[in-house]
């Protein structure tokens, strides 16, 4: 029988569910759990816990929640585990969780990937004159973290060590995935296709429920969300595998769910660059492969590039976001004004103080579309809630708005209650510069109780240009009438700093033509303008009936560096879904698609 290797991915983020791991650990044969905590988010909340305390960095829930109280069970199944929990500080991590190890009585070897901190390296960089990658900006003065990328290579060292558990610091999320596949196959490091296989299938569930439903478009046919299934894949040597769930969980593995998360974060999909290799997905096919189950298979690889992503937080003032509830007659009109007053008087006093204005301001009405811009309804609420998100280099300036946001609900407009559970805290920006530096900058490491490994980075090969795959023709539908978006598409948005992606996937293949027609660059960027200061690009996924849209400079910024409350472009599929694509009337006519009027 051919070899499957099971991997279970038991998180997408630092705070995700705990109900994930018990789960995993009943699902027959599984061999793996993996867990992804750092999102570019969350290097910037651990800069801020270690600027605090040079003790944390990590990701502490990883230890105490998902490890602690399953640490027998891992055990007794003989499961291995990866996890980039380390964060800032995966030594202080490994640390921890021995500790537990120990008082169970255990024998559970930890292995810790070191070598992504770049601190030590700053001067190197600015020599180099490193740029970010978005604004061209030179490296700051003041530095928080610098961590590069690292690949696969030191956690299949590590498991080749004997490590029952590998805790890395930053790497790219795949790793997690891609360093058991290359151990337990036993795959070389030139094997392209199969190195790109396996990086999809660790970017499939590298975002836990994201494979199995959560987030689908068609989420009323996802089912049992108390108790939704974490992935599981089973892979193949090949490099195809099988996306599942454990047996009686809630969720949905189908298709187009799981070609909603190929889509997920992603730039030219026949670029898609990792430290390892360079990922082709514009031929991947998915199908049904029994109830619950979907086959993924069809990547191609080539050599990646001599340099490494390198992630650099840094300081850049404070912020603070209240909201408050308001009610009643008029209620968007009278927040309006509640946050008009609330401005006026704080720069009054702030002036007053002898403080600067405010570096930037945003008023958001939630309730009231407010991220839809000019494709919000207008219709008439009665309730909003009023979030005046403002920055300042000094927090003292901040004070005067997080004492006086409680005033109105007594001195302005009526049905106003002052804040929601206490007064909102004033909190340190973290901002993202990103950038790359050459590979052999960051030297990975592999420590256990057998010492050090140094893992030597790839050598150099030729770069390759992706080979040309023709993408489905446009088609001009004849007698044209308007459709929303949502009734012949699948879509899920994402971010990658300030830039944002909206992956879109034809609900039939002959709805592809027409929407390689209707949704041009040019119609993209004309609907999401209220949100984007920067062009869109258009790339075909032909393999998966597919179009992925990234909109450049759409997200005020990203991450904490972002006054909005969707930073992240969570919601951006959503505000995309509800545009207007011309469809053939006969089109319409056959597949009871509900007309709209331009």
């Amino acid at each position: 029988m051919p070899r499957t290797v099971r991997i279970g991915g038991a998180s997408g983020f630092w705070g995700d569910s705990q109900i994930a791991v018990p789960q995993l650990l009943k699902v027959p044969g599984l061999d793996y759990l993996v867990f992804d905590y750092l999102a570019e988010t969350t290097m910037s909340i651990l800069s801020r816990a270690k600027a605090k305390d040079r003790a944390s960095g990590y990701a502490t829930d990883f230890v105490t929640q998902a490890m602690g109280p399953n640490l027998k069970a891992i055990s007794a199944g003989g499961i291995r585990v990866v996890a980039n929990a380390g964060g800032l500080n995966p030594g202080a991590c490994a640390a921890a969780l021995r500790a537990l190890i120990a008082e169970a009585g255990l024998d559970l070897p930890v292995a810790v990937v070191e070598g992504d901190d770049l601190m030590p390296r700053l001067d190197d960089l600015r020599r180099l004159n490193v740029r970010d990658l978005e604004t061209g900006a030179a490296l700051p003065a003041k530095v928080m973290s610098a961590n590069a990328y690292l690949g696969a290579r030191p956690i299949a060292a590590a498991l080749e060590r004997g490590a029952r558990i590998v805790v890395t610091g930053r790497c790219v999320d795949s790793a997690i995935v891609v360093g058991p596949l290359v151990h337990e196959f036993g795959w070389s490091w030139t094997d392209w296709d199969r190195l790109a296989s396996g990086t999809l299938a660790g970017h499939v569930i590298e975002c836990g429920a994201q494979a199995t439903g959560g987030l689908f478009t068609d989420w009323k046919r996802v089912v049992g969300w108390d108790d939704i299934g974490y992935p599981v894949i089973e892979c193949a040597e090949d490099g195809s595998f099988v996306v599942t769930k454990p047996a009686g969980t809630g969720g949905l593995v189908e298709p187009a769910a799981v070609a909603e998360q190929i889509l997920y974060e992603i730039g030219d999909p026949a670029s898609y660059a990792m430290p390892d290799v360079v990922c082709d997905l514009r031929r991947v096919t998915v199908e049904a492969n029994g109830p619950e189950r979907v086959r993924v298979a069809g990547a191609r690889g080539r050599p990646p590039s001599d340099r490494l992503k390198v992630s650099v937080t840094v300081a850049d003032g404070y912020q603070l976001d209240p909201m408050l509830a308001i009610r009643g007659f008029d209620a968007v009109e009278k927040a309006e004004k509640t946050a008009e007053a609330l401005l006026r008087r704080t720069r009054r006093q702030m002036s007053e103080a002898g403080f600067a204005d405010y570096a930037a301001t945003l008023v958001e009405f939630l309730g009231a579309e407010a991220l839809y811009g000019p494709h919000g309804r207008g219709d008439a609420t009665r309730e909003v809630v009023l979030r005046l998100a403002v920055r300042h280099a000094d927090r003292r300036a901040l004070e005067f708005l997080r004492r006086e946001v409680t005033s109105p609900g007594t001195s302005m407009g009526p049905g106003t209650r002052g804040h929601f559970s206490g007064r909102t805290d004033i909190r340190p920006v973290v901002r993202l510069f990103s950038c790359f530096a050459p590979s052999d900058m960051a030297v990975a490491q592999v420590v256990d109780g057998k010492g050090t490994l140094v893992v030597p980075a790839p050598a150099s090969a030729p770069m390759r240009q992706p080979d040309e795959v023709a993408p489905v023709g446009a088609v001009a539908p004849e007698d044209p009438v308007p459709v929303r978006l949502i009734e012949l598409a699948w879509a899920r948005s994402g971010d990658k700093g300030d830039d944002c992606n909206i992956g879109i996937i034809a609900r039939k293949p002959d709805y592809l033509p027409v929407l390689r027609h209707g949704l041009t660059v040019e119609a993209v960027a004309s609907w999401m303008a209220h949100l984007a200061t920067g062009p869109v690009e258009r790339f075909d996924l032909p393999g998966i009936k597919a179009l992925n849209f990234v909109i450049r400079r759409a997200l005020g910024g990203g991450g904490m560096a972002s006054l909005r409350s969707d930073p992240l472009g969570k919601s951006f599929a959503q505000i995309l879904l509800e545009m207007p694509v011309p469809v053939p009337s006969a089109l319409m006519r056959r597949d009871g698609l509900q007309s709209l009027s331009m």
